[in-house]
């Protein structure tokens, strides 16, 4: 249901606490002994697991309090800091550092107030902001300080909520380059200045005013960001997906499982007269993940083609993941990709790895865990999309980074030389260089997304197969809040493998 990838290449993953037992145990005959749960009170099995992408193993993690349809980031420091959750964890905060034995801890009433369903992001001055929630219309920062200790009223989300639909859960909150946040609910926007408590501006309706949050989930990027050099940096939110007016209403009460929207919406947020831009889709989805790839493109992957998040809630799995191009010409943005054979309905997951493949995961649409007898059984086989930057003709055009050797520390507005190889012919025109910060990815949306295009000059060759690039990095924290990112170089849309970087 979440996974997070962090700067070791570990894969954190995790489920709710209170379905039972899971198939894997607990080391050294740990168990968690919790006497208000109801579905099992002595529990030796593991909630979450840390993935080892190189060696395809996991190891089990010891989670105490209920995490299901929670939210989280990465913190500039590396650690992984997961908010909110069910019944005796809405307010819990849990905190994940990487390392060779890591496990998680909990802080209790870490959270001002319940939080289900909300969303995370990293803000400049490297806290978290966490939105909303199930029934919870204000905001409130991690960690703590003196002068931020609680909630904040934010009538947006009060505004937005739809009666027992709500259609406002995991709004889309990205932050723009001016340093304020673009949140999207239900089917309106605003630009938010946190650090005033004011609404700076209200965009236009996405048009045909069909919900795009959940539990009529759709989803969500803010689109590569460029020129970062330039006087004026522009940032566009793309849209895709979600579920017509009252087809939540329609499922729930009569069975009926409405066709999900084909459209995307794209708008640029720092145009003083923003206005959406409306595409169509190849198939139409709902419950899709979107996901940047180092490339710039955006991967729209997972979903159903009927019916909306919730349980058993999906109908038809749309199993062809589509590309979509932001800078080609409307019309011709889209290509359908090679089909899955797995279905991945509700509670599905997918984050992109260092080696550009997307780790895809999850779909349990039942109250329970359900293996045989049901439509879609729970599943859980992970599986990898591998774009097709990745297939084997492309490999004598794809550069391999030389140096730096391994993480490396930059700072802001730093010139860097990245060294690299390229066996092929090289296009010194179609050469760049992108930083992706990685994701918490849960319920459609990926937290905190982000990536970079970095202005580069100097392309030098120095050897047969062998060239350097200098490259700027961004040049405030408003463009690239302070932490760890991967970085590529990438030639014909062929990414290299990354590199992790941390800029602070």
């Amino acid at each position: 249901m979440h996974m997070q990838l962090l700067h070791n290449d570990r894969v954190v993953i995790f489920d709710r606490t209170n379905f039972g037992r899971s198939n894997i145990s607990l080391p050294n005959g740990k168990c968690r002994n919790d006497t208000k749960e109801k579905a099992l009170k002595t529990d030796c099995t593991a909630h979450s697991v840390e993935y080892d992408v190189a060696t395809n193993t996991i190891r089990p993690l010891m989670v105490l309090t209920d995490l299901w349809c929670s939210s989280g980031a990465v913190m500039p420091d590396g650690r992984l800091i997961q908010t909110g959750g069910l019944n005796y964890g809405e307010r819990v905060v849990r905190i994940f550092g990487p390392c060779s034995d890591c496990d998680w801890e909990e802080v209790n009433d870490g959270l001002t107030q319940k939080r289900w369903y909300a969303t995370n992001h990293i803000l400049p001055d490297g806290r978290q902001i966490v939105i909303g929630g199930r029934k919870q219309f204000t905001y409130e920062f991690y960690p703590k300080t003196a002068s931020a200790s609680k909630p904040y009223f934010l009538r947006f989300l009060a505004d937005t909520y739809d009666r027992y639909i709500e259609n406002n859960l995991y709004p889309f909150v990205f932050l723009n380059v001016d340093g304020n946040l673009f949140i999207f609910a239900n089917n309106r926007a605003i630009l938010f200045d946190y650090l005033k408590d004011v609404v700076v501006r209200t965009y236009p309706g996405i048009p045909g005013g069909d919900p795009r949050n959940y539990p009529s989930t759709g989803s969500s990027v803010l689109l590569p960001l460029k020129d970062l050099q330039g006087p004026q940096i522009e940032a566009e939110v793309l849209v895709c997906g979600g579920a017509p007016k009252g087809s939540f209403t329609s499922v729930n009460q009569s069975r009926m499982f409405v066709g999900a929207l084909n459209t995307c919406g794209r708008i640029k947020i720092t145009d003083p007269n923003a206005q959406w831009v409306m595409e169509t889709m190849p198939l139409p989805r709902v419950m899709g993940d979107m996901l940047l790839l180092p490339n710039g493109n955006v991967l729209i992957i997972n979903g159903a083609g009927s019916g909306t998040a919730g349980w058993d809630n999906g109908r038809y799995p749309v199993l062809n993941p589509v590309i979509y191009r932001p800078n080609s010409l409307i019309g011709s943005r889209f290509e359908e990709q090679n089909p899955t054979t797995i279905p991945r309905m509700y509670h599905s997951t997918a984050i992109l790895l260092r080696d550009g493949r997307v780790l895809v995961g999850g779909s349990n649409p039942h109250q329970l865990y359900e293996f045989t007898e049901v439509l879609f059984p729970t599943e859980l086989r992970l599986e990898a999309f591998s774009p097709s930057y990745l297939d084997s003709e492309s490999t004598i055009l794809r550069p391999s980074i030389l140096l730096p050797f391994s993480q490396v520390k930059l700072g802001y507005g730093q010139k860097v030389a990245i060294w690299f190889t390229i066996t092929g012919v090289l296009k010194e025109d179609l050469i760049s260089v992108t930083m992706v910060a990685p994701s918490f990815n849960t319920h459609s949306f990926s937290m905190h997304q982000r990536l970079l295009v970095l202005s580069g000059e100097n392309l030098v060759k120095i050897g047969e197969t062998i060239y350097v690039v200098t490259v700027m990095t961004p040049g405030s924290v408003n463009l690239a809040p302070s932490g760890y990112y991967l970085l590529f170089v990438v030639h014909q849309e062929i990414p290299s493998e990354g590199i992790w970087i941390q800029i602070q």
